[in-house]
């Protein structure tokens, strides 16, 4: 093919691209993950173009010009490789909440789990009382009071306490996931059995006339664990799916994109599990009123609900992440 020729098929993509990387320059904050995408998609066929008229027309003007635009391209995205700034602000914000409202049948169903488990929990107890006994893990059913609720966190060292919380919730998250390979079977054993623990401990306190205080003592860090632990139980369900429904595709193909998908929301999970350790470990025992605990309630799902308003996009699952995770 001749340099004209090829001049004319190619230049509007060209043109494109250097729009975009003019664009990339001037306004990133107004860049969106469909530029992205489409930033690759150019750069890689610019750079094709470019070593084909390297080798068959060194001199022509349009391989310097070429070259110069594939440099830009390249430079740019090397600057948003390294970015790790970027980096973090991308996956938290449009593509993880793209990735939760992709999944939210499964974090939902895993949500529908705990609640089933926590209705026959509060149920059981409020039938007979004993059954507390055998609902609760052993020797634990001795230790419940609702009358001394709340007494004794003044001797708690609060740091370790912080920390041990923050590490068991992580290890149960982590199970949850990781558990999806037994085809969703653990993940629906643990969120029935959490949610079991929780309904019959409400009814302790239902039945003792103590509900208020005791949900004020749940909810401050409960809503956010709740969440990490709905979304860890949602990735291991999905794992589990595609396991038994691996759909047009090979069953290992499915399973491996479902267990990377997983995983990007099992990191969504560790940070919230970290605040939720905290807010156990500080305000949960602390001497601040029910009210006030409740308030701390009200505001962590607000600050959910705000994190997944601002950071969802329509388009942003359909996003790669190949300019700002390689």
């Amino acid at each position: 093919m001749d340099i004209t020729s090829f001049w004319h098929k190619h230049k509007a993509s060209w043109a494109e691209l250097e729009q975009l990387v003019e664009r990339f320059t001037r306004q990133p904050r107004h860049i969106r993950a469909t530029d992205i995408d489409r930033l690759t998609q150019l750069y890689k066929k610019t750079s094709a173009h470019l070593a084909y008229v390297r080798s068959y027309h060194p001199a022509d003007e349009i391989t310097l010009y070429l070259n110069q635009l594939v440099l830009r391209a390249h430079n740019l995205a090397y600057k948003q490789r390294i970015g790790s700034w970027q980096q973090l602000k991308h996956f938290f914000g449009s593509y993880l909440m793209g990735l939760v409202h992709k999944r939210m049948s499964f974090i939902g169903v895993a949500a529908l789990l705990f609640i089933i488990g926590g209705i026959s929990g509060f149920a059981a107890v409020m039938v007979d009382p004993l059954n507390l006994y055998y609902v609760l893990p052993q020797g634990m059913a001795e230790q419940i009071d609702p009358s001394r609720l709340g007494e004794g966190h003044d001797s708690l060292d609060n740091p370790v306490i912080s920390t041990m919380i923050m590490t068991n919730n992580i290890k149960v998250a982590m199970l949850a996931f990781v558990s999806g390979i037994t085809f969703g079977i653990v993940p629906i054993y643990l969120l029935l059995f959490n949610g079991l623990l929780v309904g019959a401990l409400a009814a302790v306190y239902y039945q003792a006339d103590s509900s208020y205080a005791f949900w004020a003592y749940i909810l401050p860090h409960g809503v956010i664990e709740l969440t990490a632990i709905f979304i860890a139980g949602g990735a291991g369900l999905h794992m589990g799916y595609r396991l038994l429904v691996p759909g047009r595709y090979a069953r290992r193909y499915q399973f491996l994109e479902a267990a990377k998908e997983s995983a990007h929301l099992l990191l969504a999970t560790i940070p919230l599990l970290f605040i939720a350790g905290i807010i156990e470990g500080y305000i949960t025992p602390s001497s601040l009123s029910l009210e006030a605990k409740y308030i701390v309630a009200i505001g962590t799902l607000l600050l959910l609900i705000a994190w997944y308003l601002l950071g969802y996009r329509p388009d942003s699952h359909k996003a790669s992440l190949d300019l700002i995770s390689k």
